[in-house]
């Protein structure tokens, strides 16, 4: 299936709920970058040898979790305690991570025209909220469910349930789910009976059902919910 940058929109024309849960990791911020600089100040405090950095960078390529640091320190027979250089990682990862001036400005904007707003993401709680506080997204967010919360991840539709209750809201009354990943985003989103908005960048599955908007930033997402108010 070929998607276009805007597929075609399958809302009707009942009332639109006004519930937006985003994906955080790739689609409000740049994780990728925020993760590259956490590893090389981390191995840098402690004077690792130089093959554990491209180690823990492969590691946490796609999620981080205590555990990584677990493992960290039996392969390298570390004495410093797994637990101490998790906290130190999540503290890390909070000072690099960032979201844009006008994607914050975005919400911002939602928040105004009487949108609420979740976050719906796979990852340990800790470092999640932590992240989300040190890019200044905790006070524009009205709920958040982290995979770690319930120990399950998206596409599970739990979870989404999870952060909706958290808004104060009801899946049951619908909304929209914006993100990155097909399957865990935009398919769980699917699942959840939620419109959906897709941020391109990763191989779309032929498989899943196809989002109600394709986009190349999730500003145009923003804008998009935006005139669904209008």
């Amino acid at each position: 299936m070929r998607l276009s940058r805007h597929v075609v929109n399958r809302v009707g024309s009942g009332r639109v709920s006004r519930l937006a849960l985003f994906d955080l990791d790739g689609t409000l911020t740049d994780r990728g970058s925020a993760v590259s600089e956490a590893v090389t100040r981390l191995c840098r405090a402690y004077a690792f040898a130089p093959e554990i950095e491209p180690w823990l960078l492969d590691q946490l390529a796609d999620r981080a979790h205590p555990g990584d640091f677990d493992r960290l320190t039996h392969a390298f027979n570390l004495a410093i305690p797994a637990a101490q250089l998790w906290r130190e990682y999540v503290d890390l990862m909070a000072a690099a991570v960032t979201c844009r001036p006008e994607v914050l400005e975005g919400l911002a904007g939602l928040r105004a025209a009487a949108w609420t707003i979740g976050i719906v993401t796979n990852g340990a709680s800790d470092i999640q909220r932590a992240k989300l506080a040190g890019a200044g997204l905790g006070a524009l967010v009205d709920g958040v469910a982290a995979s770690g919360d319930l120990e399950i991840r998206k596409p599970d539709r739990r979870l989404f349930e999870l952060a909706a209750a958290r808004c104060g809201v009801s899946l049951a009354d619908g909304g929209w789910m914006i993100g990155d990943n097909p399957a865990g985003d935009i398919g769980g989103g699917h699942q959840a009976g939620l419109r959906t908005i897709w941020l391109r960048g990763r191989p779309w599955p032929e498989e899943l059902p196809a989002p109600h908007h394709v986009v190349d930033d999730v500003t145009d997402a923003i804008t998009i919910l935006l005139n669904e108010t209008e």
